[in-house]
């Protein structure tokens, strides 16, 4: 696995000085404790070939690889590979949304915010994988912290599929990765999982990321993300997350300070702010998110109905998340566990 080893002990440095980032880990680590009380019915690791709707109780699914290493994931997608990959399968704003009902989606307003483009953070990145049609990074995952160090959060509708690979703070074009890049291990997500109905409520996923090629845990390297119950419908956010090439040649990250309220006719949330293209879904929705060490709460992700917002003309501008609540919690329980 690659790795910028100055920018790694920045990232030491930033998290031995921030108490408040220590508060939060501590904080994760009781919300594991409470959710693993809970029940885990209908819980499985997700494979990329299960169906979304298939439900197969308690019995996991198998994983997708077992011999795929952090160091095989760096060898694979080199710079020209990540080049020349390119997304040509459902995605946001497309086939996802298209099949749901308009009765349920909030009209396409449009709004003042924008999404600027930025660096990145480096708890953020996205997912590269060669299965099937996604061929190029297809969706935004975050670091959230876990008691092994190893867990990201992206949306349930982005299976990662064969070879696949988590690049935090993803640079274009880069010959080297700043922060890396690492092996999927697994995946968990619910079986009913989907973008319409009931399963549009449960479109989140965790997955386990294989240790760097010094043992190291992917969060010591990039600090993660407190995961939170979503605390109500009305909440200030930070949304990061990668449009793909095919909306966004400039291939950047994008970030949006909004404001959520509820997606009505739903238990969903919905924001307003444009350049929220696809290639975004799993988007973290932040909250207290702090500028220094930068990471935060999160109490979303862009996903939920119709793959995470409207269909139709400027589609970018709104987007869903599911709420996030004991499903989420019991889903992280059993993830933690990996």
């Amino acid at each position: 696995m690659q790795r910028n080893t100055t920018e790694r002990e920045a990232t030491r440095k930033h998290a031995q000085r921030r108490p408040a980032r220590r508060r939060w880990a501590a904080a994760g680590t009781a919300v594991a404790g409470a959710a693993a009380c809970l029940a885990l019915a209908s819980v499985g690791h997700a494979a990329q070939d299960d169906p979304p709707a298939a439900s197969h109780g308690d019995r996991p699914s198998p994983a997708p690889h077992s011999t795929w290493s952090s160091r095989d994931a760096a060898a694979y997608w080199t710079a020209d590979r990540m080049a020349a990959a390119a997304p040509v399968g459902p995605e946001r704003g497309t086939s996802d949304r298209a099949a749901a009902p308009a009765t349920k989606a909030a009209p396409a307003a449009r709004s003042a915010a924008t999404a600027r483009h930025f660096d990145g953070i480096p708890s953020v990145g996205v997912l590269f994988s060669v299965d099937g049609d996604t061929r190029a990074h297809h969706c935004t995952a975050s670091v959230v912290h876990s008691p092994h160090g190893n867990l990201i959060l992206t949306a349930g509708h982005c299976n990662p599929g064969t070879k696949a690979a988590f690049v935090p703070q993803y640079r274009s074009g880069a010959d080297k990765q700043p922060y890396g890049v690492w092996a999927i291990e697994d995946s968990f997500a619910y079986p009913g999982r989907g973008t319409t109905g009931a399963g549009a409520d449960l479109d989140f996923a965790f997955a386990t990321v294989a240790p760097g090629e010094d043992g190291s845990p992917v969060e010591e390297v990039t600090g993660g993300n407190t995961l939170s119950p979503t605390p109500g419908y009305t909440n200030d956010v930070t949304v990061v997350g990668y449009p793909n090439v095919r909306h966004d040649p400039e291939d950047r990250a994008v970030r949006c300070a909004t404001r959520t309220s509820r997606l009505s006719g739903t238990h969903e949330l919905r924001m307003e702010c444009g350049g929220f293209y696809g290639g975004t879904s799993g988007s973290p929705w932040l909250t207290d998110f702090d500028e220094e060490s930068g990471t935060g709460r999160v109490i979303g992700l862009i996903g939920g109905l119709n793959g995470g917002g409207p269909k139709g003309p400027d589609n970018d501008r709104i987007s869903y998340s599911p709420y996030f609540g004991e499903k989420l919690l019991n889903l992280y329980a059993k993830a933690s566990q990996g």
